[in-house]
């Protein structure tokens, strides 16, 4: 058998290949370690009918390790490198082997043979027809190299591109190492004995097959198995047999996920179902939680309110902490059900990302997938004999702890606030901010008021600490009886004074002296002492009516006269008394 004359056979670009594809496998043929036959060069004749460029058949006469000796009936033996003897063939002596004589004299005047070229002669044809043909030949993968794998290929060696392996990137090529799989030749070139071949090209082939056969007959509802194909942020591209589907990651699992890597991983085989596609089949929606039961069915009975459950705090807001009870099941408890005896100001201060925890149900609403959990339940409520401890008229001793407007909140006890309303801190003083009387901190003493144990509300007193000096305030200062008090308020119409025990009394204007005068600012100022007589008692409202000039009505004409004159509208809103005092101590000190 003869080579023809030198030719080459390239195939045609593949659909789907690129020119990086082929320089891929050019430089692939320099790893494999082509050689040039020299098969166009002219076979000359030489002895005993044997030339240069045949195939013989021969007999093993010696094997040492560099080198086998083959009888072919010349006047010599020929020698073949051990070299191009795979590792699986041992060379036997008096074995019979087909040889391509290469050279009928090398430079030491002896035949030279190859094994290697013999092989390839013999699977040509085989070879070529099957390229022409576009036939599916099988091949081992036996090692890798450079850019891919050598094939074995009916006992010669093609080469498989790595971007011709499969259809997608293989993660672990070495994983395919002596696996034997469908392949197809895809360029052929005699002269330098490179075969290419791709698996690809198959499984595009199966791949196009089975999508139209898919897609005939798909139907929402189905459950396939497919292949993870990609995996992105937001889901999984399942192929599904030539065509691909999107797999959510809202559809993954019922429970909380936070990338689709938790769930799958690249080349899985996963089982999903057909949850939507558009008309042409293009945009195809999967599910995998779609096929177990869904965990909220007859939750309310797997989870009945006062049952106490363990979870993983899952997540953390503002609001509350969301906790994980089984697959696809959370509750929530809500900041204020933390704790009885705190003020959570963000959930974070009592619970952290993946604690365990245990937790009460509170509620259940399975239609809204929503159950209500909490902590604080778990310990006792210090409010629940709260009525019993703290009954109206016990003295307690605690802690301010805020102000507000209409009054200051005291802790007494570990959880239990109570509130001391402005009205309540004075019988006598008109308090206008809790200030005036407490500040944040203080230690002190009230009477408890009442109890609201479901507002969870408590009425404070510190007034109530004393007796009320309004109901004996006819007795401490009956009708005509005679009192000295301090200005403490100046108004328009009279003025307030407080009287020794610690109430006030109101005097008008006509009352404050004999002469008119417009406004007591006039004539008085804040902190003046003024004698006076009580003309009524207003026991409903509170209040006592005072008059300076019922006072002087049963004096001495002289002590009127010198009351008058020292409250006398005077310059720069001083008295006429003080103008008078001032006068003599300038003429006291001119002397």
């Amino acid at each position: 058998m003869t080579f023809p004359q030198p030719q080459i056979i390239m195939s045609q670009k593949l659909k789907f290949g690129t020119d990086a594809d082929l320089q891929e496998i050019l430089a692939a043929e320099q790893e494999l370690g082509a050689i040039n036959t020299d098969a166009g060069a002219e076979a000359y004749a030489g002895m005993e009918g044997l030339e240069a460029g045949k195939v013989v058949t021969g007999k093993i006469s010696q094997v040492n390790d560099q080198e086998v000796l083959v009888d072919v009936n010349f006047k010599s033996e020929g020698v073949i490198s051990r070299n191009e003897f795979k590792d699986d063939e041992v060379p036997e002596v008096g074995s019979e082997i087909e040889v391509y004589i290469e050279k009928l004299e090398d430079e030491d005047g002896r035949l030279v043979l190859s094994k290697q070229k013999a092989d390839f002669v013999r699977v040509w044809e085989r070879i070529h027809q099957a390229f022409e043909n576009n036939e599916i030949v099988k091949g081992t993968l036996t090692k890798r190299i450079k850019g891919g794998v050598v094939v074995d290929l009916f006992g010669i060696d093609a080469f498989l591109p790595g971007s011709q392996i499969d259809l997608r990137q293989i993660p672990d090529i070495n994983a395919l190492i002596g696996q034997e799989f469908e392949l197809k030749v895809i360029k052929v070139n005699k002269a330098r004995r490179n075969i290419v071949v791709s698996r690809r090209v198959v499984l595009e082939e199966q791949r196009n097959s089975q999508r139209d056969k898919v897609l005939e007959n798909l139907e929402k509802g189905q459950v396939r198995k497919g292949i993870v194909k990609n995996i992105t942020d937001f889901g999984a591209f399942i192929d599904l047999g030539g065509v691909d589907g999107l797999l959510h990651i809202t559809d993954m699992s019922y429970k909380r996920i936070s990338h689709p890597s938790e769930v799958v991983k690249l080349g899985d085989e996963v089982e999903v179902m057909v949850l939507d596609f558009n008309d042409k089949k293009e945009r195809i929606s999967l599910g995998m939680k779609q096929l177990r039961p869904h965990p909220w069915k007859d939750i309310a009975a797997r989870y009945p309110e006062g049952m106490v459950v363990k979870g993983k705090v899952v997540s953390i807001t503002d609001y509350g902490a969301f906790v994980e009870l089984e697959d696809g099941i959370e509750g929530l408890i809500h900041v204020s059900e933390m704790s009885w005896t705190q003020h959570v100001k963000h959930p974070s201060k009592i619970l952290a990302v993946g604690q365990e925890v245990e937790a009460v149900v509170l509620k259940v609403e399975e239609e809204q997938e929503r159950i209500s959990l909490g902590l604080k339940q778990l310990e006792e409520d210090p409010w629940e004999q709260i009525d019993k401890e703290l009954p109206p008229g016990a003295r307690v001793v605690g802690e301010i702890r805020n102000l507000a407007s209409f009054g200051a909140f005291v802790e007494i006890k570990d959880g239990v606030d109570g509130l001391i309303h402005v009205s309540d801190m004075s019988w006598t003083k008109k308090i206008n901010h809790p200030s005036e009387m407490v500040k944040k901190g203080d230690k002190v003493e009230c009477v408890v008021l009442a109890v609201d144990k479901e507002k969870r509300r408590i009425s404070l007193s510190m007034k109530h600490l004393t007796e009320d000096p309004w109901d004996s305030v006819e007795t401490t200062y009956p009708v005509n009886s005679e009192v000295t008090g301090k200005i403490v308020r100046l108004l328009d119409r009279g003025v307030v004074v407080e009287l020794p025990n610690g109430l006030e009394g109101f005097i008008p204007v006509s009352k404050l002296t004999a002469e008119y005068i417009k406004v007591p600012a006039d004539a008085f100022k804040v902190g003046d002492e003024v004698p006076a007589a009580v003309t009524e008692i207003d026991q409903t409202n509170r209040k006592i009516y005072l008059s300076v000039v019922d006072y002087f009505k049963n004096r001495e004409s002289a002590e009127l006269k010198a009351w008058m004159e020292s409250h006398k509208p005077g310059e720069n809103g001083t008295t006429i008394g003080e103008s008078v005092k001032k006068s003599k101590k300038s003429e006291e000190e001119s002397k």
